[in-house]
């Protein structure tokens, strides 16, 4: 079985990452270029299934002892703490998750040892522009001398890395789906209901993944504040009120999210450009980390000028 069968509506990647290992031209270094949620993490553990000969199915691949999965972490006290870790934990941290000196180091012992089953080791980078400078540089070492294996970094944009690190990587590109090719994915991964919502198919622009991370999203926001939200407040105790409730009850990724879905709604019903300028200013005091009730006061009360 052709493990690329899974992989829904990258054609041009999925061609050349199988002509690459029918012809035995296997490259030291790929560079997987995509928006997040389009394919580029399950083309990249189906590729690794074809490099290794199908040695394991596709679910237990990332158990092979020739594979080193790489993902940005956060550093808690000098423990290094994966984000899957730090949501179990509901643990937050002002700094975002990072790829850091020590992990490429990890790499480098890692590619120290010849390959246990397979005829050659696999490293993959999962969102590689937040490696750190240090970091990258001793990455470049490592894709300088790969020896007998091939390394597999994913990014949104080759501009997101240093030009160093993209000039030894081969080029792959992955592009978002089709409308046909989105309710594919989202039928076969179980999440056919978010088919029934439009702002959610149009906020996540060809993004399967995306939209299924906005769908629970949503599911987070009761529906009485979301109909609340998305109307104009007619009065200033109207609108401190609504900001009093997204704060208390939202936390602060989903409040980020609501402004896309709110910057989205209220340009579909054709509202004032200031509107959507204006929950823009707001995204960018959350993110410098104002006070959330107040950045939505505030957001509100220009909407009634």
């Amino acid at each position: 079985m052709n493990p690329f069968k899974q992989l829904i509506g990258q054609p041009q990647a999925v061609e050349l990452l199988t002509q690459s290992v029918i012809k035995n031209r296997v490259a030291p270094a790929y560079l997987f270029i995509g928006a997040p949620g389009i394919g580029k993490r399950l083309g990249a553990k189906c590729f690794i299934e074809l490099i290794f000969n199908n040695a394991n199915q596709y679910q237990n691949i990332v158990n092979h002892p020739d594979l080193l999965w790489v993902e940005p972490i956060y550093q808690d006290q000098g423990q290094l703490i994966t984000v899957t870790e730090a949501t179990a934990k509901g643990l937050k941290y002002k700094v975002p998750p990072a790829i850091c000196l020590e992990q490429i180091r990890g790499i480098i012992k890692f590619l120290s040892h010849p390959p246990l089953k397979a005829h050659r080791q696999v490293v993959v980078i999962s969102n590689a522009e937040k490696i750190l400078e240090g970091a990258a540089n001793a990455l470049l070492k490592v894709l300088e001398e790969p020896g007998k294996a091939t390394i597999i970094l994913t990014a949104p944009s080759p501009d997101l890395i240093l030009p160093t690190l993209v000039s030894r990587c081969h080029y792959i590109p992955f592009y978002r789906l089709n409308i046909t090719a989105m309710a594919q994915v989202l039928k076969q991964t179980g999440n056919q209901e978010i088919l029934q919502h439009p702002m959610i198919l149009n906020i996540s622009v060809g993004s399967p993944g995306e939209a299924i991370t906005y769908y629970k999203k949503l599911q987070s926001i009761s529906s009485e504040l979301l109909s609340e939200v998305t109307k104009m407040p007619y009065d200033n105790l109207q609108a401190l009120e609504m900001a009093k409730q997204i704060s208390r009850n939202l936390d602060i990724e989903v409040q980020l999210w609501l402004i896309d879905y709110l910057q989205h709604f209220y340009w579909r019903q054709g509202c004032k450009r200031i509107i959507v300028q204006n929950l823009e200013q707001a995204r960018n005091s959350l993110l410098c980390h104002a006070q959330p009730r107040l950045v939505w006061e505030c957001t509100f009360l220009k909407m009634l000028i």
